[in-house]
């Protein structure tokens, strides 16, 4: 039964829409939906307790009249072209998080005073969900907004476009108040934090061109400094032609999103965790985190900007674990990893199988060559320091399987490079140019230089093979044991699952928009999809892979079989499982479009 409340707090009177239902033998109440101030309401209507009473009664009775009801089916009925008799309800799960998150008073909030022709919230919403639930361009979008039983109308293609703008101008406030509101619905540790960069390429074949002043800085036509454009050639593990543009994502201990930012794939991804650990630390929490990267990140300066100052265990500044290259260390370093005292510990993996870790570690002095910028200029000064490490090395059968195989990959393309070497480039010799003695690339066209003669770097083969299956992780935590370090550190695979689920369940590359800004934009609705889903994940338990929970959301659909009449076409145990978590019902074989609607809240 559906009746209206209304709660005063703080002299103001607010209006909802409850209903009373049975759940275990016990009668219990939630709310259907928030009717609004009091005072507002009496704008519209003379006597809103009276009118809303009498809607609740209405519905309450239409409910009753709806469970035993008869159908009428047109046998003769037919199709039209192209027209879809399915609607997605699915999405009705992301729009319960999407409303708990407070998305839409955050928009409305960010365009109180503007005066946009179209609801940016509306499309923000919109662009969301599909990328969540039916992933395509913007355009395809927009076709294709059908599909779902929630109107998106109202606007026009050319106001999805107009709408990049604001999301752009807003996107950065937009990941601090998903952080902020996602905390209240889920634990978010921060204790450990998950650093690392992917790309995305353009479904165009030509990049962008900065204007640079003398210092190479990227300014505009009146001279001024601006963010350099992101649309860059670099290297990308396909060996793709295309421009591309990188992302750097900080991650929690949960495998949620806290933060991402954009750059130039010209631009090297060692410098660009500093900036964005240092908004995370100004703007999301200012208690002491661990950051966790892979050997690309291990640097002197990144190192000294975590932890440099620090030799002991009275470390008021953040920490770091890395991943730390073995072939790429000094001699002292390697030779240690060669020597003996490693020790065997039996673990349990996820699956609760035994497996053997073989280790060792020390605590050792880091010898760091640091480039500090001088306050008022752009000069940098060199200073070298000392700081206390934890080291540990471990040896693994298997991966000294994958690098034997991967090796050999890279020396058969090497040979085929020596032998017809206009074959290749910078870009397509990636990796296996290391193997090729007296191999040059021109400057400006990348193609490999003719005259001199190429053969196989055997010496450098040979080296490699004394490390396969070794790896090794350092960190500041000179307490932290050998067993904590490598389950901290894989953490990381997280990380990169969420950069898979990025790319291709949510197929957010090729990017199909050009600007700086329409680049942040559609990353900005990839981001929030990301969160969502991580939530909804984390909200059943971690119990399913987030490919079967999409399967199940975009699977939810029904089907229009009489006037006001509509049946529901899947029911599984991930559904089963949100009925428990968000107090709903979405096991009824057939509803109403008025139920429907309830169920959506709208």
């Amino acid at each position: 039964m559906m009746y209206l409340k209304s709660i005063t707090k703080n002299n103001i009177t607010r209006l909802y829409f409850y209903e009373s239902y049975y759940k275990d033998k016990k009668s219990r109440q939630r709310l259907v939906k928030s009717l609004g101030r009091l005072d507002e309401l009496e704008k519209s209507h003379p006597d809103p307790v009276s009118y809303f009473t009498a809607l609740a009664k209405k519905e309450t009775l239409e409910q009753k009249a709806g469970k035993n009801m008869s159908i009428t089916i047109d046998l003769s009925a037919t199709l039209e072209v192209d027209e879809k008799n399915i609607k997605n309800i699915g999405y009705g799960i992301l729009k319960i998080l999407y409303s708990e998150l407070e998305l839409d008073k955050f928009w409305k909030a960010k365009i109180r005073k503007s005066l946009f022709k179209y609801d940016l919230e509306l499309i923000f919403r919109l662009l969301v969900f599909s990328r969540v639930l039916y992933p395509a361009s913007k355009r395809e979008t927009y076709k294709h907004r059908g599909i779902y039983f929630e109107s998106f109308d109202g606007f026009s293609i050319d106001d999805v476009y107009h709408a990049l703008d604001p999301i752009d101008e807003h996107q950065k406030a937009l990941q601090k108040w998903i952080y902020d509101r996602s905390s209240k619905l889920c634990e978010r540790d921060l204790s450990v934090t998950y650093f690392d960069c992917t790309n995305y390429y353009f479904d165009i074949g030509r990049p962008d061109v900065d204007i640079l002043d003398e210092e190479g800085q990227a300014v505009n036509k009146e001279g001024k400094a601006v963010e350099a454009k992101y649309r860059k050639r670099g290297p990308e593990k396909n060996r793709r032609p295309d421009p591309i543009v990188q992302m750097g994502l900080l991650m929690d201990r949960n495998s949620i999103p806290i933060a991402y930012d954009l750059f130039p794939r010209n631009e090297s991804e060692k410098l660009h965790m500093r900036p964005i650990v240092n908004r995370v630390k100004s703007e999301f929490s200012d208690s002491r985190i661990i950051f966790v990267a892979d050997r690309g990140l291990n640097t002197s300066d990144n190192i000294y900007y975590l932890n440099g100052d620090n030799k002991g265990e009275n470390n008021r500044r953040d920490g770091y674990v890395y991943g730390q290259s073995i072939r790429g260390a000094d001699a002292e370093f390697k030779a240690w990893v060669l020597t003996g005292g490693y020790k065997k510990t039996t673990l349990k993996d996820d699956m609760g199988e035994e497996i053997t870790f073989t280790h060792k570690s020390r605590i050792h002095p880091k010898v760091l060559k640091v480039n500090l910028t001088i306050p008022g200029s752009k000069k940098k000064k060199k200073k070298t320091v000392s700081v206390d490490q934890k080291q540990m090395v471990y040896y693994s059968e298997k991966y000294a399987k994958k690098q034997r195989m991967d090796r050999e990959v890279m020396i058969k393309r090497a040979m085929d490079m020596i032998q017809y070497p206009k074959r290749y480039d910078k870009v397509t010799s990636a990796g296996s140019a290391a193997y090729v003695k007296n191999i040059m690339f021109d400057k400006t066209t990348g193609e490999i230089i003719e005259g001199k003669i190429l053969e196989l770097n055997i010496e450098k083969i040979t080296e490699e093979e004394k490390y396969d299956g070794y790896y090794s992780i350092v960190t500041s935590e000179l307490n932290m044991s050998d067993i904590e370090m490598r389950e901290v550190y894989s953490g990381l695979a997280q990380i990169e699952e969420t950069f898979k689920i990025s790319k291709s369940d949510f197929r957010s590359r090729p990017v199909h928009v050009r600007t700086n800004e329409h680049i942040d934009a559609h990353f900005a609705t990839c981001f929030t999809a990301l969160v969502l889903i991580r939530l909804l994940q984390a909200k059943l338990k971690n119990k399913y892979p987030v490919k079967q929970i999409l399967n199940s959301l975009r699977n939810y659909n029904c089907t229009n079989i009489d006037t006001n009449t509509w049946q529901f076409l899947y029911y599984d145990e991930i559904l089963q499982e949100c009925e428990k978590v968000f107090d709903i019902e979405l096991n009824n074989k057939y509803r109403s479009q008025l139920q429907i609607r309830r169920l959506l809240r709208y």
